[in-house]
């Protein structure tokens, strides 16, 4: 079989704190005098049951204390530069990281410094031979305020650009139960003159109704996550109609309980039916597992070498990686898929 860990990719689903290593976290919690929970510790990785309100609950809850290890610039920095790193290992040409500034400008002195930080780091690890180049996504989370996503909108906008080191996209993350998907519809506007990405979650712990609703209300370029579209042909044909790509983990589905087995993630319907798909990890730090993995979930369904390099065009084609970085990663995939399997 083909090296999947050489095979050109881009990485468009990975958010800030969960892109940790767990080896990271722990350094941090002890270095700030922090405890970390067991499920971090002894217990990781972990399973989630999410189909109700406290499988959510004890997820988040783990995310919030590694997130509260994250004490200040050098923190933010280390994480940024061991993502790319990571990624570039992977063979993740591009990655886009995705950030709510708010969870840690109180260590830094506001969202603005805490947001040019991570941009700053992103520009200088880009320049790292074998890393991955990075661009930043800001999110707003549907747990807050809609007048709060349109600071962010704004802020994200004031660093919007092309290439390492901008602002690439602006997305919704969090539990998407909550919150008022209409209500988010003007933050997406600003980010959408400023010629951002639109990049919401969507499909994941809700159904097609959940999908149809963002769609109307927000007009993404991209869903993270979108699987449940494949529960109403109606939705799903309108995804691939709309050309909404999707931003599937399929780690992630399984450890949250949104499917039991490897073989009930329908990455094979999605792709059958015209869907441009995009693999991603998710959260690493929370449940171990980073990109590779999620291609070698992709062979266990039975995709094809010819099918995995299709989908790493894919994931380059839904991103705002630049031009030259496509084109040289398309070139590579190529490559990649002529050579002899080992």
């Amino acid at each position: 079989m083909r090296d999947l860990a050489v095979l050109p990719k881009a990485h468009l689903h990975l958010h800030f704190t969960g892109s940790m290593r767990v080896e990271t976290v722990r350094e941090m919690s002890a270095s700030h005098g922090l405890r970390l929970p067991s499920a971090l510790e002894a217990d990781w990785p972990v399973t989630f049951e999410t189909r109700d309100e406290r499988g959510w609950f004890r997820f988040q809850s783990l995310y919030d204390a590694a997130r509260h290890c994250v004490r200040g610039e050098a923190d933010m920095r280390r994480i940024v530069r061991e993502a790319a790193l990571d990624d570039g290992a992977e063979g993740s040409r591009w990655l886009e990281i995705q950030i709510d500034p708010t969870s840690y400008a109180g260590f830094v002195g506001g969202i603005t410094p805490a947001l040019e930080i991570v941009l700053d780091e992103a520009a200088s690890v880009s320049r790292v031979p074998g890393a991955a180049q990075v661009g930043v996504i800001v999110a707003a989370s549907r747990m807050r305020h809609e007048l709060e996503s349109r600071t962010l909108a704004r802020l994200a906008a004031r660093y919007a650009g092309e290439g390492p080191g901008a602002v690439v996209g602006f997305g919704l993350s969090n539990d998407e139960r909550r919150g008022d998907t209409d209500a988010f519809a003007a933050a997406f506007d600003i980010a959408r003159r400023a010629g951002l990405a639109l990049v919401p979650h969507a499909g994941e712990l809700l159904g097609p109704n959940a999908v149809d609703r963002t769609l109307d209300a927000l007009r993404p370029d991209r869903l993270g996550h979108g699987v449940r579209s494949v529960e109403d042909p109606r939705t799903l044909a309108r995804v691939v109609e709309d050309e909404v790509a999707l931003e599937v983990c399929p780690g992630s589905n399984l450890s949250l309980g949104v499917y039991d087995e490897i073989e009930d993630v329908p990455l094979r319907t999605l792709v059958d039916a015209g869907a441009t798909v995009a693999l991603g990890a998710d959260d690493p730090l929370i449940f171990g597992s980073r990109l590779v993995a999620q291609y070698e979930v992709a062979r266990l369904l039975e995709f094809s070498d010819a099918e995995l390099a299709s989908l790493a065009r894919a994931s380059l084609r839904a991103s705002r990686a630049p031009t030259e970085v496509r084109e040289t990663a398309f070139a590579d995939i190529d490559t990649w898929l002529a050579a002899t399997p080992t």
